[in-house]
């Protein structure tokens, strides 16, 4: 199954509610309290950034803004740079009078060669940072294993997606919505966005109509930057 377009709301088609004990809700309101103390310049319309594709007919505006300098990752509790994971932030301005729908959209990083790779989730940051022989490890005593305590910066990942992960599947009319995704980029070589773009499919309005798709450049972002 391709789902790239994570959220809480868009893990699966029939989201379930998880009951947590109070010390489990305790920790993750923790966790988002210390992402919450950093946060990313104010969105503007997505036709300000560099790298942006807009579709005047459908009255759609998308930009992609890859915060790839440890001054930018200062947000987030992990330094995701340091294992090869790209925060990139996403910028959909809806400039018609009717809503769009990202509910079903396929938002993928394409490297210059042409392949597509998907948004990571949070498990995919937490199998980089733990290596194999510390994950889920136990000591044995006798018959019983005593499972050692899940290392502390699994909370701050979840805190991070949590925080700051793209969760709007809709765009209201004459509004402006941003969010990340991150993307894996080990084996990329030095610099990844060269040649790069970000493809969303499977956009619609509302009417259930796709729109054309969006594809952003980020040798846009580059020359902006003059990098």
């Amino acid at each position: 199954m391709i789902i790239v377009m994570r959220s809480r709301s868009l893990r699966s088609s029939h989201p379930i509610r998880r009951i947590l004990p109070l010390f489990l809700l305790a920790a993750c309101a923790t966790a988002a309290a210390v992402a919450a103390d950093h946060e990313p310049p104010p969105a503007k319309d997505a036709t300000s950034y560099p790298a942006v594709d807009v579709h005047a007919k459908e009255q759609v505006a998308i930009a992609a803004v890859p915060f790839d300098t440890p001054e930018q990752c200062k947000i987030f509790q992990v330094d995701y740079l340091k294992y090869d994971f790209l925060p990139i932030r996403i910028i959909v301005t809806n400039q018609g009078d009717r809503p769009i729908s990202l509910n079903d959209a396929r938002i993928y990083f394409v490297d210059a060669a042409g392949d597509r790779i998907q948004a990571a989730e949070p498990e995919d940051v937490e199998r980089r940072l733990t290596p194999p022989n510390g994950r889920n490890t136990g000591i044995p005593v006798g018959p019983v294993h005593l499972h050692l305590k899940k290392k502390d910066s699994d909370n701050k990942i979840e805190g991070d997606f949590d925080h700051f992960e793209y969760a709007a599947i809709a765009v209201e009319p004459h509004t402006t919505r941003a969010g990340f995704l991150f993307y894996d980029m080990k084996g990329l070589g030095d610099n990844p966005l060269h040649g790069a773009s970000l493809v969303l499919r499977e956009l619609r309005n509302a009417d259930g109509q796709e729109l054309f798709f969006f594809q952003i450049p980020f040798d846009r972002y580059l020359a902006a930057s003059k990098r």
